[in-house]
């Protein structure tokens, strides 16, 4: 049986309105809206579904389980610059607090944490634009993980207003100063399969 998309997915820049953005209610295609134009993104690799499959098992069920607020995934737009961007992360952390900024399809607002899994075609705008972006929205935490490098930056947004890079242990854990109490071991984001019980059981989930 044929089916008909009723809202085709716009082509490359098509411009219009961030409210027409958000009613293209296209949830099989990534996209973003930059200053009045769609901006198309790549399919996801495999390696980059898992890895956001693993981030959301371990940072959703301890968000939960601690009552800290929200994990969203894409395609979930995040309203910035004053309503000239709509930026769709990976995933991001809204804080229990500011909950109430999450609408139905968009959060009108920065994320407290925004993570995004790089990719060859991203690279270049998750650390230019994006991190220049993200930092003058007041974001707190910035990930970029690398999955084809296998290298995780991890940035927090200082007293200034600017971000500088969070240090990891020796031992390669890294400690969220936004989420409490959340850890990450540098190592399980580079297995295969991604080793999400084992996590869950050593940040005593299940």
């Amino acid at each position: 049986m044929l089916i008909v998309n009723a809202h085709p997915p716009p082509t490359l820049k098509e411009r219009m309105t961030f409210e027409e953005f958000l009613a293209l209610d296209d949830e099989t295609t990534m996209s973003e809206w930059v200053d009045g134009e769609v901006i198309m993104m790549s399919p996801a690799a495999e390696r980059h579904q898992e890895l956001i499959l693993f981030l959301a098992q371990t940072l959703g069920l301890y968000v939960q389980v601690h009552n800290l607020g929200r994990i969203l995934l894409p395609p979930f737009a995040m309203k910035l610059e004053k309503g000239r961007r709509g930026r769709e992360p990976d995933l991001i952390f809204v804080s229990r607090d500011r909950t109430h900024l999450i609408q139905r399809t968009y959060l009108d607002g920065p994320a407290d944490l925004a993570v995004e899994i790089v990719s060859p075609e991203s690279i270049g705008r998750d650390r230019g634009e994006k991190f220049v972006e993200y930092e003058r929205a007041g974001i707190r935490e910035y990930w970029l993980i690398d999955p084809d490098r296998e290298t995780a930056e991890f940035y927090e947004l200082g007293a200034d207003g600017r971000y500088r890079a969070a240090a990891t242990e020796s031992d390669g854990v890294f400690r969220s100063k936004v989420i409490a109490g959340f850890f990450m071991r540098l190592p399980w984001l580079w297995q295969t399969p991604s080793p999400a019980l084992v996590a869950l059981r050593e940040l005593k989930l299940i």
